[in-house]
């Protein structure tokens, strides 16, 4: 059974989430009489031509190297050259890469026409094209350029999945642990009891994952969609996760989150805030999935790259630490503060 969720928009509209076997319902999510052009990648276009090719199109490059501002400039020259105007819709379709750069590109042009979303991947089906972050990168840093502006519609089919690579769906989870851990303990445990194989192979059960995840970032986005309080505890696991890929390219965004993750974890555990017990389980929950928990980057690495943080006012970070699993805060810190619990053993 396919299952929709509205996040409120801050101009008083609504972004609906629809989740299940919801492709074949695209028309009726897309505004009649508009032209309608779609940005997507060459893997997704390959897959989905005979779907795609029904509008204009622009195909961008693979990589995180493609949220560039050169990028953007690419697709508004194209959006010229094929006429689009005021009352055109843009369709980004596929992962988060496509649809953070659709989203900005459309809120961006011609001062902001509408746009919706068709998430092809696990990560963007639950964090990436939900909840209105559309942004590039510049000189290295992840997202310095970028707005809040919510599609009008996502749809996160789950048969678009299965032609995804494991490590990318392994990295998708990853963001799902992390909503699990901010604000939903059935949800956290939900690995605990399951395997890897188990989401890949139940339809159902990878389902109840997606709107369980999906909720969590609603109910956050509906308190606070410009991240001047609430929406920070979505950044769990981000922070130390954009430092990590800052350092290295080894690791996918959301294999960074896993490690992060545990970095947040073992943090909270040292300070006092997390028991020993939910430290193991929060590790243990990210091994059984596949993924990596540590970066073999050195830490004076880390902290340099935390250092030129996006999100850091003045010396000071708002890091989101955990109290336990289901259970998370926001904790302003100190570059200093930060050092010394960083480097500290134990």
């Amino acid at each position: 059974m396919n299952q929709e969720l509205q996040v409120n928009r801050g101009d008083g509209g609504i972004s609906t989430v629809a989740i299940g076997q919801v492709i074949g319902e695209l028309e009726r999510f897309l505004p009649q009489g508009r032209k309608i052009v779609v940005v997507t990648d060459p893997n997704v276009y390959g897959y989905y031509k005979a779907l795609i090719d029904r509008y204009p199109v622009t195909v961008i490059g693979l990589g995180e190297e493609q949220k560039t501002l050169e990028t953007l400039a690419t697709i508004y020259s194209r959006w010229i050259a094929e006429g689009v105007d005021r009352e055109s819709f843009v369709l980004g379709f596929g992962g988060g890469i496509v649809t953070d750069i659709a989203g900005f590109a459309a809120s961006t042009y011609m001062r902001g026409v509408r746009f919706g979303f068709v998430a092809t991947t696990l990560l963007a089906q639950v964090d990436a094209s939900v909840g209105g972050k559309n942004g590039v990168n510049c000189d290295g840093y992840k997202n310095m350029v970028g707005t809040f502006n919510q599609p009008e519609f996502v749809l996160c089919d789950l048969s678009l999945l299965k032609t995804l690579p494991e490590r990318e769906f392994r990295g998708g989870l990853a963001e799902i642990i992390k909503a699990g851990l901010i604000r939903d303990r059935a949800l956290f445990e939900l690995f605990e009891s399951h395997s890897f194989a188990d989401f890949l192979a139940d339809q159902s059960l990878l389902q109840e994952l997606v709107f369980r995840a999906v909720q969590v970032k609603k109910a956050i986005v509906d308190a606070d969609e410009k991240e001047r309080g609430e929406r920070k505890l979505l950044n769990l696991g981000h922070t130390l996760a954009h430092a990590i890929e800052k350092s290295t390219h080894r690791f996918h965004h959301g294999e960074a989150v896993a490690i992060g993750l545990v970095m947040i974890a073992d943090l909270s555990r040292r300070m006092g805030l997390l028991s020993e017990e939910d430290h193991r389980r929060v590790v243990t929950v990210i091994e059984r999935m596949g993924l990596p928990t540590d970066s073999g980057i050195p830490l004076e690495t880390l902290f340099n790259a935390l250092q030129s943080d996006k999100k850091k006012e003045a010396d000071t970070l708002s890091l989101i630490l955990l109290r336990g699993v289901g259970e998370a805060e926001i904790r302003k810190m100190t570059f200093d503060e930060l050092r010394e619990v960083l480097f500290s053993a134990g």
